[in-house]
């Protein structure tokens, strides 16, 4: 549900027309997040941040936050991290669900119970890309904890949720209405990983949580270092999982007499 009278993702329109008057041509991401800040200040920074992308017509995050057709290509994203409105004489064709293809290099599982891409090394235990693991968990957050639900406000997704300039693989909320932040590692999970995570959390608490709303952490890895159990032994609300893939081929028979060969 809307916080104020319409979606952010009308809001969105009003700031574009506040910021761009007077023969202005772009913004710049700060600039509408001050203008939220003065006009709806309930709206969070996350959210803020994730409209823009969602808005924004080359940027190919967008795919996870359910952007409509037309209705949603408002902006482009130039190099400079500019943002002005979208030319749909001269910009190219908007990122969208229906013109995007999957990578060259990379499979996508299609549901929760297909078995994702592993490895093309030939290891069949390992996740080939960690967009791989990450679209696979973001559809069957079960496996980390029951109740566990992959975050979503007014069509933005916790996929590759933006926190400060950087994105958090994937942002869920448990049970209890909390914040689980979850960082991904495709093979081998090191130390280094949790300062990374301290950082997400602290942004999500920050910029994100409510009162009352707690944060808490999970690092998913193929392996975990023994110097990560270690850093992870001194550090409190994170928990680590290490993931298994399993393959199984069933043998095809054949009905000669069906097919009268």
């Amino acid at each position: 549900m809307p916080i104020y009278d319409r979606p952010v993702r009308l809001l969105m329109r009003e700031m574009a027309d506040s910021l761009l008057s007077a023969g202005r041509s772009n913004f710049t991401r700060e600039e509408a997040l001050a203008w939220f800040r003065e006009h709806y200040p309930k709206i969070k920074v996350g959210t803020v941040s994730a409209h823009l992308i969602r808005l924004s017509t080359n940027n190919r995050t967008r795919l996870h936050y359910h952007a409509r057709p037309d209705e949603d290509d408002q902006f482009f994203q130039e190099q400079s991290g500019l943002f002005r409105r979208h030319n749909t004489t001269t910009d190219p064709t908007p990122i969208r669900q229906d013109n995007s293809s999957a990578d060259s290099d990379s499979i996508l599982a299609d549901s929760a119970s297909d078995v994702p891409v592993a490895s093309q090394n030939g290891n069949a235990s390992e996740f080939a890309y960690e967009h791989d693991l990450r679209d696979y968990l973001a559809r069957s957050l079960h496996l980390i904890e029951p109740g566990l639900r992959l975050f979503d406000d007014e069509g933005v997704t916790g996929v590759e949720f933006p926190a400060g300039g950087r994105f958090i693989d994937i942002l869920a909320v448990d049970s209890r209405g909390n914040y689980v932040v979850i960082e991904l590692k495709v093979s081998k999970g090191y130390d280094r990983v949790v300062g990374q995570l301290l950082r997400y959390m602290g942004w999500i608490e920050t910029n994100q949580a409510d009162e009352g709303q707690s944060v808490r952490g999970v690092i998913v890895a193929k392996s975990v270092s023994d110097d990560l159990r270690l850093a992870c032994r001194r550090v409190t609300g994170i928990s680590l999982f290490e993931y298994t893939l399993s393959v199984t081929l069933s043998p095809v028979t054949f009905d000669v007499g069906a097919h009268g060969v």
